[in-house]
């Protein structure tokens, strides 16, 4: 027979099928330790070896008998006999010799407990008068050394067992640094590390749009690659880059697109893994983490939502006892640009916020470039659509990507990819074979809406009421220039809302004040609506109310649109004026532009009433087929009113905004809700969002 070849042994690598050895759990350690201690407990006491048990009334007989040879009294309490050889050999006795364990040598015959030690002796000492028996008493103390040292530690390790217990519970759940979660890693960083044996499937061609942030990022990448590239010319690679944009623009996903293509190590962590309830936990894990990119240099370090550590200094912490954020943020800007130098370690970090954070974190040196990720246009959303299409299976044919782009303004990546996986899920709630147009009509409808709720029981006089209001918005916008074009008006309850009206504004980078003013009257036309037919108001206008007041508002005190108040903007940019307790204009001014705010309203409330009374006969009829139909389109408005006389050119009306006029159901309001555009973006005041 052929020899058999020993098996060589195969290089350890990724594929490699050798069995991994079980890990050596440190509970062995203990179950072995309270093993011996039992042991040296059990068989201290003579184990296997204990001798018959007796009892005083047998051992008097035992003594007068002259069975006994020696008594030995042990601590006082215990009497251990010892026979004689001739009493061994009677058959009183003879039960030891048939047991299973023969007693070894020097193992007492007997053993008892006697009451009164000096009611024993005397016991003894009579029974050796009367009988003449020569039985010899002696005394020992016995002491169980391991008994009485576990006996005096149990406590001790039974307190610090349960100490590291609790330990162990918080450092795991509250995010101790290392694997496990132990106590003493819980100073340790919980970055985690992407390098090139970590599979990371997003790629730049996952982020669709973005292209000037793209184009940021990948040099960035590029630095590390090739720093002579760069440093051949006396420049310098930057130290960090600051991604800002709104939520859902991508700004995390271009982080994951540039772990998945940098061939460099990538510590990813967000701004609260940083926040601890021990004091000094921020600071050291921030040293922690930059000492392990310096030891993979080149790397790339991403903070995600960096605001949770980076806010302004002074501005979180009221009572002035020391803060640990404001600890930790100190560490971060030491180790980004101190006296120790960072070579080839890069920070990344994402916020919405950006206008909380630290200046002193902002500036060069630190963060050198500061990249913003704006709302995608209608190219760009045309790009995410294509991108978050791939993955479903089957779409139908004659779906056309540019007329989803061109439908859905104002939204973000994130609600595009929703839009996308919401579709797939209404067309197989509807049985379809394929995702089609409707389909993701639907979705865009339901994201916006919410969900249709047809069973609403709603009174006749309530529906008749909305049907009216959303008439009066949709004729007012068709008949002024510069308000918003229609797109549908529907009464059919979804979500909190009993009643819709959809528009395609134009995404303006620059407004004036008649197309604001036109945009006022436009959503004053549901109130205006019901004075005109029933004479009568209602609560359903509070949204309506609420969006005009902050465009008037606007139009006063930020962009200097009044000529009472004149070229006057109390506006902030840095976002400092939420920590002032104190108006930045007088009382006098106050009562000026709350003025100046209430005729701007009024005056666009009358110009829609005056409106709706021209064309109150459309009116009805465009109420009374709503009532009918419960949803109307924009072909519905033409027959009605005929072409729209301000209609603009396709390509004007690619860039808009979604309006979206709903009926409040629990306050039997009529509430106007506009999605977020770049436009829009700009005011962080709060005060405008909706021009």
């Amino acid at each position: 027979m052929a020899k058999e070849q020993p098996n060589k042994a195969k290089p350890a690598g990724k594929n490699s099928q050798e069995p991994k050895k079980p890990k050596f759990s440190p509970y062995w350690i203990y179950a072995g330790i309270i093993l011996i201690f039992l042991g040296i407990q059990f068989f201290a006491g003579g184990g296997f070896n204990e001798p018959s048990k007796t009892n005083p009334a047998e051992f008097e007989t035992y003594l007068e008998n002259g069975d006994v040879k020696r008594v030995v009294i042990v601590n006082r309490k215990m009497a251990q006999v010892f026979l004689t050889d001739e009493a061994k050999a009677k058959d009183t006795h003879k039960k030891t010799e048939d047991s299973k364990f023969l007693p070894a040598a020097g193992t007492p015959d007997y053993t008892f407990e006697f009451g009164d030690l000096q009611n024993f002796e005397n016991m003894i000492s009579d029974a050796k008068k009367n009988n003449s028996i020569s039985t010899v008493v002696t005394y020992k103390t016995e002491s169980n050394v391991w008994g009485d040292i576990l006996l005096t530690l149990l406590p001790f390790v039974l307190i610090i067992g349960i100490w590291i217990f609790i330990m162990r519970r918080m450092s795991g759940a509250g995010g101790g640094g290392g694997p496990g979660g132990q106590i003493f890693n819980i100073g340790k960083s919980k970055a985690k590390l992407f390098d090139q044996n970590t599979d990371v499937k997003v790629s730049f061609k996952d982020v669709a749009g973005l292209e000037g942030a793209k184009e940021e990022v990948q040099e960035i990448v590029d630095f590390l690659k090739n720093p002579d590239k760069y440093t051949n010319l006396g420049g310098k690679i930057p130290k960090g880059a600051l991604l800002v944009g709104q939520p859902g623009t991508g700004k995390t996903l271009l982080a994951k697109a540039v772990a998945g293509e940098a061939k460099v190590p990538f510590f990813s962590l967000s701004g609260s893994d940083f926040v601890e309830m021990f004091v000094g936990v921020g600071a050291s894990r921030v040293r922690d983490l930059f000492k392990q990119a310096k030891d993979k240099s080149p790397a790339i370090i991403f903070i995600d939502e960096i605001d949770a550590i980076g806010r302004a200094r002074g501005k979180n912490n009221m009572s002035g006892s020391n803060d640990e954020r404001e600890n930790t943020l100190n560490q971060l800007l030491t180790e980004m640009d101190g006296f120790g130098t960072n070579t080839n370690v890069i920070v990344l970090a994402a916020t919405n916020r950006a206008d909380v954070l630290d200046k002193a974190l902002m500036r060069a040196g630190r963060f050198d470039r500061q990249i913003y990720v704006d709302l995608p246009d209608v190219r760009e959303r045309k790009e995410i659509f294509e991108v978050h299409l791939r993955p479903l299976k089957k779409v139908a044919e004659e779906l056309d990507v540019d007329f989803l782009a061109k439908q859905t303004p104002g939204f973000s990546g994130a609600d595009i990819a929703n839009v996308c996986n919401e579709a797939a899920l209404i067309a197989a709630r509807k049985g379809n074979k394929a995702v089609g147009k409707q389909d993701f009509l639907d979705a865009v409808d339901r994201i916006v809406g919410g969900l249709e709720k047809k069973n609403k029981i709603i009174t006749k006089d309530e529906k008749k009421a909305i049907a009216f209001h959303e008439a009066g918005h949709a004729t007012v916008s068709w008949m002024l220039e510069h308000a918003a074009p229609l797109v549908k008006v529907t009464i059919v309850p979804r979500g909190q809302s009993l009643g819709a009206a959809w528009y395609l504004p134009e995404e303006r980078l620059i407004v004036r004040p008649d197309q604001m003013l036109d945009e006022m009257c436009a959503t004053m036309g549901g109130r205006a609506a019901e004075k005109v037919i029933f004479n009568k108001i209602s609560t359903g206008a509070l949204s309506d109310l609420e969006k005009v007041t902050k465009q008037a508002r606007a139009m006063v005190t930020i962009y200097g649109l009044s000529e009472k108040v004149g070229n006057i903007t109390y506006y902030d940019s840095s976002g400092q004026n939420e920590y002032n307790f104190s108006k930045p204009y007088s009382e006098k001014t106050s009562e000026l532009i709350d003025k100046e705010i209430s005729e701007i309203v009024e005056k666009q409330y009358e110009r829609a009433i005056d409106l709706l009374s021209q064309h109150k006969d459309k009116l009805t009829e465009l109420a009374e087929i709503l009532l009918e139909k419960e949803v109307i389109f924009k072909d519905d408005l033409e027959k009605i009113f005929g072409k729209r006389p301000f209609e603009k050119s396709e390509a004007v009306q690619l860039k808009g905004t979604v309006s979206y006029e709903k009926d409040n159901d629990a306050e039997e309001d009529l509430v106007s809700q506009e999605v977020p555009t770049p436009t829009q973006a700009e005011d962080e005041s709060g005060e405008d969002k909706a021009l």
